[in-house]
């Protein structure tokens, strides 16, 4: 069990709109795609504490053992989130990336396949695990996550997003509680 701080703790303002802090680029990395660059967010002090307290509280009732960071962005909310609620961290990530045995899971993305691993030893069976990626779009690499920590025995109470992109729908494939600190709609 964590020793989370009560999710008082992280009530953020909610007056603040953080969508003004992400930039947006189209066509990026493929024709098409509209990319949300959180480098803009991050580099907001104001901006990214308060992105952070809104994680943290949108997660600390679940009262995680470990947070689970996607690679690579997943990483820049896990580690915050991890320290403010008083739990470890693990990573997923890409082939190639981790010491040790590994254990994986190969997976389509929107606009191609894809590959993630975890370290073997990593999760205790019956651990409760928060998921997070910096942006959940149509849901493929969350829910590869999500079955790759089950295969180790991981108790998958919930995942996160920073951002979700609801028309994708990417909620409707994922089976855990799910919160999003910011959404868009189009």
């Amino acid at each position: 069990m964590s020793n989370a701080p009560n999710q008082t703790d992280f009530t953020p303002p909610t007056n603040i709109d953080l969508k003004k802090y992400i930039r947006t680029i189209p066509n990026y990395p493929h024709e098409g795609i509209l990319f949300y660059d959180i480098s803009t967010l991050l580099r907001n002090a104001d901006a990214w504490q308060i992105a952070s307290a809104r994680m943290a509280h949108g997660i600390a009732a679940w009262q995680p053992d470990l947070i689970a960071g996607i690679e690579s962005r997943g990483f820049v909310s896990a580690s915050p989130l991890a320290t403010a609620l008083g739990c470890g961290m693990i990573m997923i990530r890409k082939p190639g990336k981790l010491p040790g045995k590994t254990i994986s899971i190969n997976y389509d993305l929107e606009y191609g396949q894809n590959c993630i691993h975890i370290q073997e030893d990593a999760i205790k069976p019956g651990q409760r695990v928060v998921i997070i990626d910096d942006l959940l779009a149509t849901g493929g690499t969350l829910q590869a996550a999500i079955k790759l920590l089950r295969k180790t025995g991981a108790n998958i109470i919930g995942a996160a997003a920073l951002i979700e992109l609801k028309n994708l729908k990417g909620r409707e494939k994922i089976d855990v509680p799910l919160f999003s600190a910011i959404t868009y709609n189009e």
